[in-house]
């Protein structure tokens, strides 16, 4: 059985515990974090080992490599990339260059990952930042419209495919407008549904063919005054299922963060009662990754569909790149704007 989560673990390779537990359990899939990142040997072996523990060679390997201040993967042995918001600051008369160096960033994070068996990118962020909005989005945003975020946040999830990567968008339905970081308390946004509708909710609507989406714990009074997005039915009815018309894999954000009530099982519990198919869970501690397998399910019906149809996204073959000439091109419509 597989059970519907997605897990970390707690360093750079598999203790014997870890091992037994993950063999045991059958995550469908793991995260991976700084934490467990030392040389490209080190991850390549650590990826391996992972999906080895669930006997699945196609198992996910999640990370978050937007660039930014969202890096795992850094130096000496990986390059920095901009943030979001560098892209949509590129010349703003030439929307073609911004879109065109966009997916080239992600196709150049796509050969990062690939090469380590890294299959899953939580890229790219699609939160619109209002004014007033706690930074933790900030810089992390493509762009300060709908319309500009969904374009480069679009030219993202391609170079990503073509690389042999699978783009996780977040975070749905919007956390641009919070005003608390929800790794740290529960954001309340009492903005109007209409509004809602047309701003935060836009990107998400012209990015709905994607396959995978993380969730934010983000209470939107308008559409549920008392659950976050991520443990709401309602929300995930009305407007992730409904008014977005998303119909692919949803995940929910990290369970441990604080914006999030109640123990591990109940969290886990509730964010798939409302319609999340799997659970994430990023810390690697033992003793909250049995809680949380206890709150979960196996992946199986629509949500078993959902996983199989994300995972047939993935490219048999990655789109053809010269390494040299790429960086060479990424580098010299940056030089000026940013430096790593």
């Amino acid at each position: 059985m597989t059970h519907a989560a997605i897990l970390g673990c707690s360093g750079q390779g598999l203790s014997r515990e870890e091992q037994a537990f993950f063999r045991d359990v059958r995550p469908w899939g793991f995260i991976l974090f700084a934490r467990n990142v030392e040389n490209p040997d080190q991850v390549r072996r650590l990826v391996e080992d992972l999906r080895a523990s669930v006997d699945r060679p196609d198992a996910p390997v999640l990370i978050d490599q937007e660039g930014g201040r969202v890096q795992r993967l850094g130096p000496p042995h990986w390059r920095r990339y901009p943030p979001g918001r560098a892209y949509g600051e590129l010349p703003a008369n030439d929307l073609l260059l911004q879109r065109e160096i966009a997916r080239l960033g992600a196709r150049l994070l796509a050969h990062d990952l690939a090469e380590l068996g890294i299959n899953v990118d939580c890229v790219p962020v699609l939160d619109v930042p209002v004014e007033g909005a706690h930074d933790v989005i900030g810089d992390r945003a493509y762009a300060k419209t709908p319309e500009g975020v969904a374009r480069l946040g679009r030219a993202a999830c391609e170079g990503l495919i073509a690389g042999g990567v699978l783009p996780v968008v977040k975070h749905i339905p919007g956390h641009g407008r919070a005003k608390a970081d929800s790794h740290l308390d529960l954001p309340v946004v009492e903005t109007s549904y209409d509004e809602l509708d047309a701003w935060d909710f836009a990107p998400f609507k012209m990015l709905s063919d994607m396959p995978m989406v993380m969730t934010a714990h983000v209470v939107y009074s308008a559409v549920d005054p008392r659950r976050p997005a991520t443990t709401s039915r309602t929300a995930m009815r009305k407007v992730v299922r409904g008014a977005i018309g998303f119909d692919g894999l949803v995940m929910s954000d990290d369970l441990s963060m604080k914006a999030l009530g109640g123990d591990f099982a109940s969290r886990a519990k509730a964010s798939l009662a409302a319609g999340c198919d799997v659970v994430l869970h990023c810390n690697g501690d033992m003793d909250e990754m049995r809680a949380v397998i206890a709150g979960t399910r196996e992946l199986s019906g629509q949500a078993a569909r959902r996983a199989k149809a994300a995972l047939a996204r993935l490219a048999k073959l990655p789109e053809p790149l010269d390494l040299e000439a790429a960086r060479a091109r990424f580098d010299a419509a940056f030089a000026g704007i940013w430096t790593p």
